[in-house]
């Protein structure tokens, strides 16, 4: 186990000098490895425990992390040469077994406490390793032998048994008794014999007596019953035993020249006589004999053995008479000698392809017999009458199963001659069935589709989908009749059938399109100038999309900036606003009020032009933004109120009593409404109610003002009506100051804020879209 390395160890760290005043366990942690074959009572480590002063022997307990550990309670013994070190013992505990697969290591903890000392723990890890060493199991120590049954007819060497099913390294096997044709192997199989079991009727028995040895001397043995039960496969036997075969002399080299049959398992065949002068091959394992050069006339017999290739001692003999005669006759000759042609798939059964003239024999007995040999798809589609090739049923070119043949039927006219020895000759055929245009394109059963005016150009409004029965099957092109224009906005793929969008839709101007396409069958014939064609209404409807005005956020804005230097361009804001999802792009145009041209909108950013003189005084803008084209276009107004500042602008002071007017934008509130017609009266009593309504705002805002009351911001509220600016009051240049009594100048003052406000005169005035 190595123990004695590990106490020189500890006797160098227990040298005077080193030790310290307290409790202390010097040479842990460590690890320990301990194999699983150790066996019980066996010292697995000694730990030296170090006390400050000699005294009375420490104590110290052994505690584990694994329940149920196999190791003994410590023992503690002292050190002869210093009365200050005592030897703490770990060993194995009694009828422990280890198991590295189950548990393959144990952390022990150790506590050591000298007395009047603290306790000090410390831990020592044992690794538990695979042990090598034999056991024998219950089946060794069965006094009972294991029994095995095989067949007779078994292959030689097959491995029937295993000693140990994964056996260890090390291991020396061998058989007690040597009187068995059975063979043992280093690594436990025991095998059949070499040439295999015997045949017999009875079950045959054999015991082995096998003993299992490892290097360190065990050994265990069992005993081995090997019962081989009679064969349940039948022996090999010829049906045929004699066999004769006659033979003409022109027979050349590699020609079978008879076949021979045996039944049985895993039969073979080979020619036992004669062995010279070698005529005849046969393949061991069809039987078929062959000839190894042109034979000349003579009788030749010959004795073919077949047996079973895993007991050859399973074999039956056969007898084969080969008479090889002279021969006068010559084989038919024919014209055509080879046939290949082409039919169409419209040919009628009963029609002759081809009619042979083959000339033979001219004696009594040299009548010609015609005889079609080949696949069975071309004997069912053709037969022989006499020297005659002839159509038997219809030739489809239009089906899958013509389509799997490759439009190709292969056969072969096999024409003898006869008498004896019968001569034949062959002839090969190749027929290729082409195509017949038989049927024109059929129209789908529906063709209306329906796509919003607002489609994109190239979007697909449908498919056509047109069929034909030829093969291949719907092989089609399409076209419109007339081709896309004003006339009709579309256009159709030409392989596909997919119609597309590829001009501007208006479902004021068309509810509908009527299209007319044309379907072309293709590829349906050799002759391209039969192509089938068939014309196809079909109906496009227009899905109206409702108009959808654009919306800006807000429609209203007061903004003030700042004039900056003449010749510069100052961004002023940029308006947000959409219309509809499929509309073109939003359009953005100064309608009203730049009148001095310091202003243009470059997209939707509303820009600013600085002059030489900036008049602190507001521009009322009116931006129209509009979306489409024609009498498709539709626009909405959005307000601008913008308060320019000159770059300079002098600050009154604080204690003088003059008063700046400082210059408020009128609120102006833009609504705007689809189209609408109203009757006369409506527009009429409408209008003298906005009339009134302004009246009695104006007595009310000269009331207040005139009784100096505290005047307030006047708002108009969002009505149907646009409020645009007309101009300022001439009057308010003439008085400047809010005080002059009686008389209303158009200023006013918060009371809460103390801001002031200009009135300006306006108007109302409503826009029709």
């Amino acid at each position: 186990m190595g123990m004695h390395g590990h106490l020189t160890f500890l006797l160098s760290l227990c040298a005077p000098g080193i030790f310290v005043r307290a409790t202390v366990l010097p040479d842990l942690p460590r690890v320990v490895t301990l194999s699983e074959d150790t066996v019980p009572g066996t010292r697995v480590a000694e730990v030296t425990v170090s006390c400050s002063n000699s005294s009375s022997s420490p104590n110290v307990t052994l505690h584990s992390i694994e329940p149920e550990h196999p190791f003994n309670s410590i023992a503690i013994s002292s050190d002869p040469t210093d009365a200050t070190t005592f030897r703490a013992e770990v060993t194995l505990r009694a009828g422990a077994e280890l198991d590295a697969h189950r548990v393959n290591q144990y952390a022990l903890i150790l506590r050591a406490a000298c007395p009047g000392e603290d306790e000090v723990e410390e831990r020592l890890f044992v690794r538990v390793t695979a042990g090598h060493v034999l056991h024998c199991d219950t089946l060794f120590a069965s006094p009972e032998a294991d029994v095995v049954q095989v067949l007779a007819d078994v292959a030689p060497r097959t491995p029937l048994y295993m000693v140990l099913p994964q056996p260890l390294g090390g291991l020396t096997f061998r058989l007690r008794n040597d009187s068995t044709p059975l063979t043992l192997t280093p690594r436990g199989l025991v095998l059949a014999p070499g040439n295999g079991f015997g045949r017999s009727k009875d079950t045959q028995t054999f015991l082995l007596d096998i003993e299992v040895m490892d290097h360190h001397g065990h050994n265990c043995s069992r005993a081995l019953r090997v019962e081989v039960l009679p064969s349940r496969h039948p022996r090999v036997t010829f049906p045929e035993p004699h066999r004769a075969v006659t033979v003409t002399e022109g027979i050349g080299p590699g020609e079978v020249v008879t076949q021979v049959h045996a039944s049985g398992d895993n039969v073979r065949y080979a020619i036992l006589a004669p062995v010279a002068p070698v005529l005849f091959t046969i393949d061991e394992e069809t039987g078929e004999i062959h000839s190894t050069r042109r034979l000349p006339e003579s009788r030749i017999h010959l004795l073919i053995r077949a047996y079973n290739a895993l007991h050859p001692d399973d074999h039956a003999i056969a007898t084969v008479n080969v008479t090889v005669q002279r021969t006068e006759r010559l084989a038919p000759r024919c014209v055509p000698a080879i046939f290949v042609s082409q039919v169409p798939e419209t040919m009628s059964p009963g029609s002759t392809l081809v009619t042979l003239r083959c000339t033979g024999s001219t004696s009594a007995d040299g009548c010609l017999h015609y005889a079609l040999e080949g696949p069975p798809s071309s004997l069912s589609h053709f037969c022989m009458e006499g020297p005659q090739l002839k159509v038997n049923t219809t030739l489809d070119y239009d089906s899958e199963a013509m389509a799997a043949l490759g439009f190709q039927f292969t056969a072969t006219i096999v024409v003898t001659v006869g008498g004896q020895p019968r001569q034949s000759t062959r002839v090969p055929v190749l027929v290729t069935v082409t195509p017949v245009n038989e049927f024109r394109p059929s129209c789908p059963s529906s063709a209306t589709f329906t796509v919003p005016e607002t489609a994109a150009f190239g979007s697909v409004v449908g498919r056509v989908a047109g069929t034909d029965r030829d093969y291949p099957q719907d092989s089609l092109e399409y076209s419109l009749e007339g081709g896309p224009g004003s006339a009709q906005p579309f256009s159709i793929d030409r392989r596909t059938g997919e119609i597309r969008v590829v001009g501007a839709l208006d479902s004021q101007r068309h509810k509908s399109y009527r299209l007319v396409v044309r379907l072309t069958d293709t590829h349906h014939d050799l002759d391209p100038r039969k192509r089938q064609s068939r014309l196809c209404d079909v109906s496009v409807r227009l899905q109206a999309v409702p108009d959808q005005l654009p919306e800006c956020t807000p429609e209203v804005q007061e903004l003030r900036i700042t004039a900056g230097s003449p010749g510069s361009r100052q961004p002023v804001t940029r308006l947000l606003c959409h219309g509809s999802p499929d509309s073109a792009p939003l359009t953005y145009t100064i309608v009203g009020g730049n009148e001095d041209g310091r202003f243009r909108m470059e997209g939707n950013t509303l820009v600013y032009l600085p002059g030489a003189r900036a008049e602190p005084q507001p521009s009322v803008l009116l931006v129209e933004v509009g979306s489409g084209s024609g009498g498709r276009r539709r626009s909405s107004l959005v307000a601008l109120v913008v308060q320019v500042t000159p770059r300079s602008t002098p600050v009154p002071a604080s204690t003088t009593t003059q008063r700046t007017t400082l210059q408020k934008e009128p609120l102006v509130v833009l609504h705007t409404e689809a189209v609408w017609h109203p009757p006369a009266w409506f527009v009429a009593v409408l209008t003298i109610s906005g009339v009134l309504l302004l009246a009695t705002l104006g007595c009310t805002a000269r009331s207040l003002l005139c009784s100096k009351r505290a005047p307030g911001k006047l708002f108009l509220a969002k009505s149907s009506w646009g409020v645009v600016e007309h101009g300022r009051d001439k009057e308010e240049q003439g008085h400047p100051h809010a005080s002059s009594p009686g008389q209303l100048d158009g200023h006013a003052q918060d009371p809460r804020t103390g801001r002031d406000y200009l009135f300006h005169s306006v108007t109302g005035a409503r826009r029709w879209i």
